[in-house]
């Protein structure tokens, strides 16, 4: 008799996870090197021979240490920051670090030289910022404030007590708030959405100038105008004179009102009755529902 009971399928053994958690010394738990290790036998060799063939090729070995940086520090940087130009900046640290080191003194070369490659990446892109420093300074303050009030309140702070927790006055944080502003620069070849359609475009495009005007603009500018002459002749006698006064004259409300021998929230009240009139017929003219 042949039993039917099925076998129980055997379950998928999992694949044990290549990936190896690395200590801050340069070498994983279990003792494996990173790529850009070099041997105490490499050190000792050169040490002896000093050639220039030997000093390249420990140079060579240790450039992914800089790339591991340069990609660290990268992901604080603007995205206008190329991380090619930091690698190439942090290249100059490391040759400077590979001059100035002294291997006797027991520590490892990556150890060493680390500070280095972030010290020069940060030297080279401080002296290529057009910002002083103190402005640069001052704009991660107001952040820190920003955010810490925000966190507290639990809503975006107001100026007032953005200054208050700042310690200064009000004056002074527009006038910071000023500075800061003007730092900031886009670029024209960013690809952003347009609003209209929602399609990506270069920046470029979507600036406008808005001081040229177009053929279409100045014909319905012109088509405006005459209908408010129509328009302001279906007012009545006294709208008509508040507004020729106020808009054509430039006088005050107090100024019409002394003219015309009323009060002057009278003529506020002749003025507004009046505007209203005209945004209703110009709204019912052109089809316009804003």
């Amino acid at each position: 008799m042949v039993s039917t009971t099925k076998a129980e399928p055997k379950k998928p053994e999992k694949k044990k996870s290549k990936m190896v958690p690395v200590n801050g010394n340069g070498t994983n738990r279990i003792g494996r090197a990173r790529k850009w290790d070099v041997s105490d036998r490499d050190w000792a060799r050169y040490q002896k021979y000093s050639s220039p063939e030997i000093r390249q090729d420990l140079l060579n070995r240790y450039l992914p240490l800089v790339r591991n940086v340069a990609s660290r520090m990268a992901m604080g940087f603007p995205r206008s920051v190329e991380l090619s130009d930091l690698v190439n900046t942090g290249v100059i640290g490391l040759i400077e670090a590979f001059r100035n080191f002294d291997r006797d003194r027991g520590v490892k070369f990556e150890t060493y030289a680390v500070p280095r490659i972030r010290g020069a990446i940060l030297d080279e892109l401080r002296s290529l910022d057009w910002v002083p420093r103190s402005t640069r300074a001052k704009s991660r303050e107001i952040e820190r404030a920003h955010n810490f009030l925000e966190n507290k309140l639990g809503r975006p702070p107001e100026k007032n007590e953005l200054a208050k927790h700042m310690k200064i006055s009000v004056s002074e944080l527009y006038g910071a708030l000023g500075d800061v502003s003007g730092t900031s620069i886009l670029s024209l070849d960013e690809v952003v959405f347009r609003e209209d359609d929602n399609r990506q475009v270069p920046r470029i495009e979507t600036v406008v100038d808005k001081s040229v005007h177009s053929v279409l603009g100045e014909i319905e500018k012109g088509e405006l105008q005459s209908f408010l002459v129509v328009a302001i002749d279906r007012l009545t006698e006294q709208e008509k004179l508040v507004i020729a006064l106020y808009y054509f004259e430039e006088l005050t409300l107090k100024e019409i009102g002394e003219c015309m021998s009323i009060s002057e929230s009278r003529v506020s009240q002749i003025h507004t009755r009046a505007v209203a009139k005209l945004r209703g017929m110009v709204r019912e003219k052109f089809a316009l529902t804003g």
